[in-house]
Parts: C-alpha cells; sequence; structure tokens
C-alpha cells in the first residue's frame, strides 16, 4: 500500500488575500493577514515580510498563476514585485467573518469613546457615560462604516 504525497505542493496557512481587478480581469496575492494593515499604515516596509510568495495569482487557492500576456495588458509591465505593491496598496483585503465582526465592534466602542468624551448632560453638568452613548447608539440603530474614520462618524453621531 503506497500513500501518494504530492512534495511540489506548497500550503498556505496564516493567508489573507488581496485582490484587484483590471482589464477585465481579476488578479490576487497571498499575504500575511496581519501585515498588510502594517503595510497599509506604513509601519511595515519589507515586502517579503507582508507578501507569502512575490507570484501574482488569478485564483489563489487553486495556485493558479497569472500569466505573463494578461500581467503586461493590465499592469504595463510584468515584474512581479512592482504588481504585487500595486495590489497591495490599491486592491481589496478579503476579511473573514469573524475578523469583520470584532472589527465593527472596535470601532463602535471607538466612536461611543470620542462621543462620551465630547458630550455633557446639560442638566447635571456631568459627562455621559460610554455605556449610555452606546445604548443610545443602538437605539437609534447606528450603523459603523469600515471606510470611514472613527473620528468622522463620531462627529456625524453627535449631530
Amino acid at each position: 500500500m503506497s500513500i501518494f504525497t504530492p512534495t511540489n505542493q506548497i500550503r498556505l496557512t496564516n493567508v489573507a488575500v488581496v485582490r484587484m481587478k483590471r482589464a477585465g480581469k481579476r488578479f490576487e496575492i497571498a499575504c500575511y493577514k496581519n501585515k498588510v494593515v502594517g503595510w497599509r499604515s506604513g509601519v511595515e516596509k519589507d515586502l517579503d515580510e507582508v507578501l507569502q510568495t512575490h507570484s501574482v495569482f488569478v485564483n489563489v487557492s487553486k495556485g493558479q498563476v497569472a500569466k505573463k500576456e494578461d500581467l503586461i495588458s493590465a499592469f504595463g509591465t510584468d515584474d512581479q514585485t512592482e504588481i504585487c505593491k500595486q495590489i497591495l496598496t490599491k486592491g481589496e483585503v478579503q476579511v473573514s467573518d469573524k475578523e469583520r465582526h470584532t472589527q465593527l465592534e472596535q470601532m463602535f466602542r471607538d466612536i461611543a469613546t470620542i462621543v462620551a468624551d465630547k458630550c455633557v448632560n446639560p442638566e447635571t453638568k456631568r459627562p455621559y457615560t460610554v455605556i449610555l452613548i452606546e445604548r443610545a447608539m443602538k437605539d437609534i440603530h447606528y450603523s459603523v462604516k469600515t471606510n470611514k474614520s472613527t473620528k468622522q462618524q463620531s462627529m456625524k453621531a453627535r449631530s
């Protein structure tokens, strides 16, 4: 009885897929989840720390590498590193459901904290508590937008 084990297959773990559509085609790169945000904010400078592999894929999960002609027609170059940088800065990150929920909860709390810091009860001249603000925001069904900063949203929540 022989067991077939593929030795040329590399399993990618802790993967965040960053996608970008260009020239009617979808291009993807495989990155480390926690490093993508660091790269975009300027904390992480080393591209090797962010990317799992310097290849540009059509489909990361299936391991389909993008054709050279497609890269040239979409990006004007076939330099994988340069294309990876473009996708990393302008592409959209695939985020899991749990991560998205955690991020929304954190932003909701941050907005409530900012509002609580800025607002005072006119009758008692005492600041509102964060819990009270959170409850009020939930009562009015305030929805958090991930593409706007917490400061901008706190200004809108106060008005």
